[in-house]
């Protein structure tokens, strides 16, 4: 059993950090498509948007912890909806980053993942990702949340232990296909939702409370990120 683990251990390693062969033009293309087929019309987008709603607040717990905050708990609502908590200073720099995390992390996200893909790690990505997905299943603090990153990190773990090297990749090129597309939609409805004068507490309202710059530019901001990483992350899927 010693022996086999020895063996078994530095074959797993050299997977996990070597790099796998990139998929066909017309599985990268595909992926892509299918991706779009569940961003754009709103009744597939009220359930796929929970994926970018975990993103979302794993985001803002992700920068709470770096910038030195506390963090102590994470909500998922079925509404797609969700909430971070963390303790520390209600102003400053961490504040700040932990505010403009959320509605940038999922492009960001797409486009690191974007970045490995390039590079050949498919399955380096897998396992990131199943590895951030049970960090954050740690901080959820309710059990619609918990069941909804069990399901993900599961379907993750799944693929990256059973299927076979065509489905990773394609089922990679996939995700991050969709964290793009995803990443860029929250953010046009956060501004129809201003506009018509609601969402008074969001992400860009409270940053204008912490920096007194208007909530349009941080707005501003958001699309910039989103857009920017979709061209970006998609040319490197692309191979362009």
């Amino acid at each position: 059993m010693a022996s086999t683990a020895a063996t078994a251990l530095p074959d797993f390693w050299d997977r996990l950090i070597g790099t796998q062969p990139d998929p066909d033009l017309w599985v990268v293309v595909a992926t892509a498509l299918a991706a779009l087929a569940v961003v754009v019309p709103h009744t597939l987008w009220r359930v796929s948007r929970n994926a970018i709603t975990i993103a979302h607040e794993g985001g803002h717990g992700l920068v709470a912890l770096l910038s030195g905050r506390t963090l102590t708990g994470i909500r998922l609502h079925s509404d797609t909806s969700g909430l971070t908590v963390s303790r520390g200073k209600p102003y400053g720099v961490g504040m700040i980053l932990t505010a403009a995390a959320g509605y940038t992390a999922p492009p960001l996200l797409g486009l690191g993942g974007a970045a490995l893909l390039a590079a050949g790690h498919i399955t380096l990505l897998l396992w990131v990702a199943t590895a951030l997905l049970v960090a954050m299943l740690v901080m959820i603090r309710n059990a619609y949340g918990a069941l909804t990153v069990v399901l993900t990190g599961g379907a993750f773990l799944l693929v990256s232990w059973l299927a076979g090297s065509q489905v990773q990749a394609a089922f990679a090129y996939a995700v991050v296909w969709f964290l793009l597309l995803g990443g860029v939609r929250p953010a046009f409805e956060l501004q129809a939702k201003r506009a018509r004068g609601g969402a008074g507490d969001s992400d860009a309202d409270q940053l204008s409370r912490l920096t007194h710059v208007p909530a349009g530019l941080w707005l501003f901001l958001f699309h910039a990120v989103s857009l920017c990483s979709l061209m970006g992350g998609g040319r490197w899927l692309l191979g362009l």
